[in-house]
Formats: C-alpha cells, structure tokens, sequence
C-alpha cells in the first residue's frame, strides 16, 4: 500500500521532489490536512503560520521546477519549538509573561534552516521555560501522546515530537537542556539528538538560565533525515564562541566500525520500569551479536552531587530570568514559582560548588572516554503517564521524585556529551521505549552511525500510532 505524502521522510520527500513526482505544495497540502485532522486531539501546534508556508512551498516548487533547489530539505515542512526565535512568529517559551512576543529575527538555527528552503510550518508546545518533563503550561494546556491520548509525551519538547510521530510533518526542531529531545522521542518512538556543545550555534534566541547545558537538535522518523538537518544547522559562527571548536569541521558519519560500549542499566540503583529495561538489555545484546564490544558496568561518576548541581543551577538561572519581569508573581505556574522562590535563597558559594561539580563530571568522562567510545542507557527510566501530571510517583514499584523518569539524561548536558535516542522494542501495550547512545563531545556522527545500524537491524519507520492512521 502506497504511503500518504504525510508519512514520507524529509529524505523521501526530496528525492521525490527531485523525480517530480510530486511538489513541495502537493506535500504541505497533505501535511497542513494533517494538521487540521488531527491537531486538535494532540495538541502539538500551538501557532500555525498556513499562509506563509504555503507561500514557502510555492517558492519552493519553482525553485525545484527550475533546477535551482537550495538543499535536500528545499521544501521540507519542520515544525520549531516554541521556545525558538522564529520571524515573525509568536514565540512563547511557554509562559505568559512571553504570550505576546513576536521575534523580528530568526534564532541563528532557523535562519540557517530558512536559508536551505524548508518550510516552517509553526511552534509546538512546550511545558513553561523549558523546565519540566512533561508538557502542558496555562497558554495552551497539554499535550497529549499519539501512542495514546491519555498519556504525555514527556517534555519539554513534548509538542514536538507528537508531531512528527502523528505525520505533521517529518522533522521537527527542538532543544534539549536536560533531556527534553531524548526522552520525549522516547516516549514516542522517534530518533533525537541532542548535539555538543557548541555544535549548533545559538544566538539571537531567548535568555540562557542553563549555563551551556541546552542544545537545538532535530527530531525525525530517520537517522538519515537527522543527518540531513545536522548538516545544515552545523558549523562555527563567531557570535556563539562554543561553536569555535568546530571551524573547519563539518558533520560526517563515519563508516560501520565495531565500538566499545559501556552499557549501564541503572543509575545508583534507580528503578527503571521493568519492560524499558527488558527492551534496553535486548538492544545492547543486539550490538554485541554484531560485533561491538559490549561491557556492563557502572555509573562512571558521582550522581549525588550532580543532583545538587543541577538543583542549583537550574533554580538560580529561574530566578534571575524572573528578574527581568517585576510582578511576576501570580502569572506562572506554581511548580515555576516555587523553583524561582528557591532560586532566590541560592548562595554564591552553591552556585560555584555546583561549577566544581560540573568541571568533575567534564574530567570523569574525558577519561571514561580514552577506554570506551559510548556509553548505552535507557532514555527514561519510566513509561508515558497521565498527560496532566508533572511526573510519574512511581516506577516499578517504587516512590520516585520529579526527576526519577528522567535520570539518565541530565548529566550529557552537564558534560556538554552528544546523546541520542534510538527506538527500541515498543512495550507489550505497544508503547515506545527507547534507549540512549551517549559519546564524547564532537562525535556526533559516530553516534549517528550507530543509530543508523541499527535502524537497519530494526526498522521503525513504519511504526505509527492509531492516531496516525486515520
């Protein structure tokens, strides 16, 4: 049975253009018929900007027509995160006191992705500032699993990956501070990456309150579509000093080799849910069977003081955005009030002992990473829960915190670690789960060429919810 132009990969979509076999327009019209179907019971789009993407795909077909297509993605429909400068476009963060915020310029990524023809079809939904694991915030409530509607997609780029996972187009553009790519593409059966630090330069966006820990990366259907985008949004500029480190580098993958693996099952005996780590274990027996070396050992770092750390830095960084908006008090949600208010109490002197843990945790994996090439996680530790609720309590039967589900992720931030995600084995309900490829910071591309082995031992293209199917 033929594909609808909705589930084709931004790859498949450009080979097709470039056949003519059919056009950027014939594809927005079955995306933007997407959208209006099935948009509303998702809640992934929050700002959907039809007349001037649909002006986009029309450039985009003359350009195509004509023989003067501006890239592989000319005429690709992404979404952008509504924490992303897009022109013109509202940009909220999430947060009412961003509500009315319209961008006069692009965040360098998205004008990077302009320039190559794509075409921005509007801003999903984020849970406020970024700084939860689910998505849901007062401007537009929450977002809700295609897998099923009951549950969350996890967060903060929970709006993002609904929409690719639901056909709203095949590639979505999205941050990760803590996670927020990894596991929300875990909860929905997609591959994403979240860059090194430094890889996608950054400017011209919304204020930085995590130090150097977020990074913009893509969601997909594809590690070929991820490549795709990486090799746009890639590259130094002099206005985002991290990106120094990669003058003159580009992106590459490099070719099939076999690599040392550190598979780690839990974090200081953290529960997992007991199917995540049933699929997890499969997916590192998988790379053993094909000729990796797979070793099982332990967290190669002090988590406990990572823990601190990113209390520390992440309520003090709260605090000092809300800083700019006097009476803030009583227009953000109360989990973000609370976090200011502890913000607020934070010493210097904790904040530098966090710096210190952050510096440790760079020397542990600098050294880690002379004897492996990548470490292998779970991307969350539990299952999607109610799309209400800001965490789960429980995980396999144990009481857990806001952060329990996501443990595994936090500390590639903090390292400023590349990380991917990669769709294992769905659970016996047929929910995703998926596991985490973690490596030293630049080898991106390796982890692309893993995540693309085993897309081809384990295809998931094909794999969409029954929301998609309708």
């Amino acid at each position: 049975m033929a594909k609808e132009l909705w589930q084709l990969s931004a790859s498949d979509l450009g080979t097709g253009y470039s056949a003519g076999e059919f056009t950027p327009v014939d594809v927005f019209e079955s995306v933007f018929r997407r959208i209006e179907k099935v948009n509303p019971s998702i809640n992934a789009f929050v700002t959907i900007d039809e007349q001037a993407s649909r002006r986009s795909a029309e450039e985009s077909a003359k350009r195509w027509q004509t023989g003067a297509a501006l890239g592989p993605l000319d005429g690709v429909p992404i979404s952008v995160k509504d924490n992303i400068a897009v022109r013109g476009l509202r940009s909220t963060w999430g947060s009412k006191l961003y509500s009315e915020y319209v961008p006069a310029i692009d965040e360098l990524p998205v004008a990077r992705l302009r320039a190559s023809g794509v075409t921005i079809l509007g801003k999903t939904n984020c849970p406020e500032f970024t700084l939860q694991g689910y998505t849901d915030n007062l401007l537009f409530g929450p977002t809700r699993n295609p897998w099923d509607l009951q549950l969350t997609p996890g967060g903060s780029s929970g709006g993002a990956a609904a929409a690719v996972a639901v056909g709203l187009g095949p590639i979505a553009i999205a941050t990760d501070g803590g996670g927020s790519i990894r596991r929300p593409a875990s909860h929905t059966g997609l591959v994403g990456l979240k860059p090194s630090r430094g890889r996608v330069p950054r400017c011209d966006g919304f204020p930085v309150t995590l130090l150097d820990f977020e990074s913009l990366g893509p969601i997909a259907r594809t590690v070929n579509d991820l490549i795709l985008v990486m090799r746009i949004l890639s590259g130094p500029d002099p206005r985002d000093p991290l990106s120094s480190e990669y003058r003159n580098v580009p992106f590459d993958v490099p070719a099939p080799a076999h690599y040392r693996i550190r598979f780690i099952r839990s974090f200081a005996n953290s529960p997992v849910d007991p199917e995540i780590a049933s699929s997890v274990e499969a997916a590192a027996r998988q790379f053993a069977e094909h000729g990796h070396i797979v070793e099982e050992g332990e967290v190669p770092f002090a988590l406990e003081t990572l823990n601190q750390a990113w209390a520390a830095i992440g309520q003090a960084g709260l605090a000092w955005l809300l800083e700019s908006f006097p009476g803030w008090q009583g227009k953000v949600t109360p989990a973000m009030a609370e976090m200011a208010k502890n913000g607020q109490k934070r010493t210097g002197s904790e904040y530098v002992e966090a710096l210190d843990a952050v510096r440790n945790l760079r020397t542990a994996l600098a050294l880690f990473f002379r004897d492996y090439d990548v470490i292998l996680t779970p991307s969350a530790a539990a299952l999607p829960w109610l799309a209400t609720d800001p965490f789960p309590t429980e995980i396999a039967g144990e009481k857990v915190g806001p952060r329990g589900h996501a443990v595994f992720t936090g500390f590639a931030n903090m390292a400023g670690c590349p990380g991917i995600n990669v769709p294992a084995t769905p659970s016996h309900r047929g929910l995703p789960i998926g596991f985490q490829l973690v490596a030293a910071p630049g080898q991106d591309g390796l982890l692309c060429a893993l995540a693309r082995q085993y897309e081809a031992w384990e295809p998931w293209v094909d794999r969409f919810p029954d929301a998609a199917k309708g």
